[in-house]
């Protein structure tokens, strides 16, 4: 049996006739920032939930550490820390009344476990007198990010941690888990961002229930397998519509400011085909459209991989 921290076979959970997590098969390694990338509806909540025995799987199995989320869940919880998606410490109580009541429940105190939580709680205390409904969307975040350390876990669940906060806290909070990561700690994130998913040691593609593509977030980019090109349009509309009728075109989407095109031909060169797709926007009276080639990234690979959500998922070591 392997020890990885977190092994997942076959895992199902329905809710009615809607299956949130359809056969998932997944290990996270010791030691390893993780992460299941995925839009709202992707089933990483679900996933989540069953991983910290707060759920039951119709089917299929889940260890944790060891131990089966379903026979160890009171051995089990004890060792985990997780920190769900929604803010969900006491908004009445302070700074200091949450973390004092979470260190309570597990047998400890905040200064038993301050050398844990310090890198953390040094930027809360100024204001452990504040209730907690009171926090910044990135003070909430360190504030349950610390209740769930307080007691030591050997593995840390995080559920959509940066969701609703600044662009400034997403980075600083990204920041901290790397810090956390150096100790050993295994760490499993989720994370609607793919722009987070570079942050990881090896992603998790998720889309309605399933898992697209796992590897590290390099290795899943540079699976991408067509000729991917940036169309760029002060008539971003009409270009969209425009390609849409290229010959050639096996995808195109918005992508930021630019649009991008995959090309329908396999092994074709990048530059060729640039200009050939160029010279069609110039037939369709498009002339100001700049077309050149693009590195692809872990979006591309998702929304192209999305089309393929009814086949087998991909995986790779």
């Amino acid at each position: 049996m392997s020890d990885a921290p977190v092994v997942v076979e076959h895992l199902v959970k329905r809710y009615g006739e809607v299956v949130a997590v359809d056969h998932i098969s997944v290990e996270v390694r010791q030691g390893e920032l993780f992460g299941f990338i995925g839009p709202d509806g992707a089933g990483k909540t679900t996933l989540f939930r069953i991983l910290t025995t707060l759920l039951l799987p119709d089917s299929g199995s889940a260890r944790v550490l060891g131990r089966d989320v379903v026979s160890d869940i009171w051995a089990l919880r004890r060792q985990i820390g997780y920190m769900p998606g929604r803010f969900s410490l006491y908004p009445d109580l302070s700074v200091r009344e949450n973390l004092d009541f979470f260190a309570s429940v597990f047998g400890t105190t905040i200064a038993r476990e301050y050398e844990q939580i310090a890198p953390i709680y040094s930027q809360l205390e100024p204001f452990n007198d504040r209730r907690a409904a009171a926090l910044s969307g990135g003070m909430k975040q360190k504030l349950a990010l610390c209740c769930a350390l307080v007691h030591r876990p050997n593995i840390l669940f995080l559920d959509e941690p940066t969701t609703g906060v600044d662009a400034v806290s997403r980075r600083e909070f990204w920041e901290l888990l790397a810090r956390m990561r150096t100790s050993g700690l295994t760490i499993v994130v989720s994370t609607p961002y793919m722009d987070e998913a570079n942050r990881c040691d090896r992603i998790a593609l998720m889309q309605d229930g399933r898992i697209l593509a796992t590897d590290a977030p390099a290795a899943v980019a540079a699976s991408f397998d067509r000729t991917l090109l940036a169309v760029r349009s002060p008539d971003r509309y009409r270009t969209l519509l425009a390609l849409r009728g290229y010959p050639h075109t096996h995808r195109v989407y918005p992508f930021g400011e630019s649009l991008h095109l995959a090309d329908d031909r396999v092994g074709i060169d990048a530059t060729r085909a640039a200009e050939e797709a160029a010279a069609f926007l110039r037939e369709k009276g498009i002339a100001d459209g700049r077309v050149e080639p693009t590195s692809p990234t872990i979006e591309d690979v998702f929304i192209s991989r999305m089309g393929a959500v009814d086949a087998p998922a991909a995986t790779a070591a």
